[in-house]
């Protein structure tokens, strides 16, 4: 396969646990408590050429850190639902090099560039608000349990 070609692909994503962020949302229907869990996904893109000897080369690793969240809303014991959706580009950068020889410099690249994932999913926590207001929104009033 040429360089040009196999610039053009992506290697495989990598993925780290992200811990997790809980909110209570207080609605109409009744209390709900969402839990937001995330995962930091990284895409990892070769570019560039190998230069034959005596040149420089041009071959680096582009990389773009994604935050893959997963919600799971609860209120009470009569409804549940869940949403997963991601926060595109929360960090990125680039390595000299092959992406696969790479790989554990780009993984302490992206620590120190995400820093504290918590920030992250707050920040995913309130981008989601809307939609699950219009899911709460939908849902009947809860039962009385007396």
């Amino acid at each position: 396969m040429s360089l040009a070609i196999g610039a053009m692909l992506l290697a495989a994503a990598t993925a780290t646990p992200a811990g997790a962020h809980q909110v209570t949302v207080q609605h109409p229907s009744g209390p709900v408590q969402a839990d937001y869990r995330g995962t930091v996904q990284v895409e990892h893109r070769q570019l560039g050429t190998v230069a034959p000897g005596g040149r420089p080369s041009t071959l680096r690793c582009a990389w773009t850190a994604h935050l893959s969240v997963d919600r799971a809303a609860t209120r009470g014991q009569d409804a549940s639902f869940s949403r997963s959706f991601v926060r595109n580009d929360v960090a990125s950068g680039s390595r000299p090099g092959w992406c696969s020889t790479n790989r554990d410099a780009i993984a302490r690249d992206v620590a120190a560039r995400v820093g504290d994932t918590s920030r992250h999913l707050a920040l995913a926590a309130g981008e989601d608000r809307p939609v699950l207001d219009a899911e709460l929104d939908r849902l009947p009033p809860a039962r009385s349990t007396s």
